[in-house]
């Protein structure tokens, strides 16, 4: 990873610390930022769960809500590193699509990869994975995200 993208990473990170209560109530991190690619987290935390009743001594599975926030972010985030001046320009959510594979158990990681960022839309791929109570890791949802690109120029 190139320094540029490094500061990127500590940038994006201070920006969900500081300023984005919601990410950061989530307790979500920036794990990797380079060009066309961006993996963000957020570890399993009881309050993120579904309850259901009658699961016995099963760990509680995070509501998919959570995965569609991460694959959301980080989908529109991917995008600052193709911008020119990635502190001033952004994006804005056109259409979200989420498949959820299977229940989530464990902390989260999304990776997003750019599929085309034109001049004013943007489309990429995102897939997050789950680690399981025995540490194993799964892929749990995929999605795909058509964002407005907001270019400074």
């Amino acid at each position: 990873m190139s320094e540029s993208f490094e500061q990127m990473g500590a940038i994006l990170q201070t920006h969900i610390d500081t300023d984005h209560e919601f990410l950061s109530w989530l307790g979500t991190t920036v794990e990797h930022v380079d060009y066309g690619e961006m993996t963000m987290a957020i570890p399993y935390d009881e309050k993120l769960t579904n309850t259901r009743p009658g699961r016995g001594d099963h760990r509680p599975d995070i509501h998919g809500g959570v995965a569609a926030t991460l694959i959301d972010t980080v989908g529109g985030l991917v995008f600052h590193t193709d911008f020119d001046k990635p502190t001033e320009s952004g994006a804005a959510t056109i259409n979200l699509n989420v498949n959820y594979l299977r229940p989530a158990t464990g902390d989260l990681e999304a990776t997003a990869t750019i599929v085309r960022a034109g001049q004013s839309v943007g489309v990429s791929e995102i897939t997050v994975e789950s680690t399981t109570p025995d540490g194993e890791t799964t892929e749990v949802a995929t999605g795909q995200g058509s964002y407005r690109l907001f270019r400074v120029d």
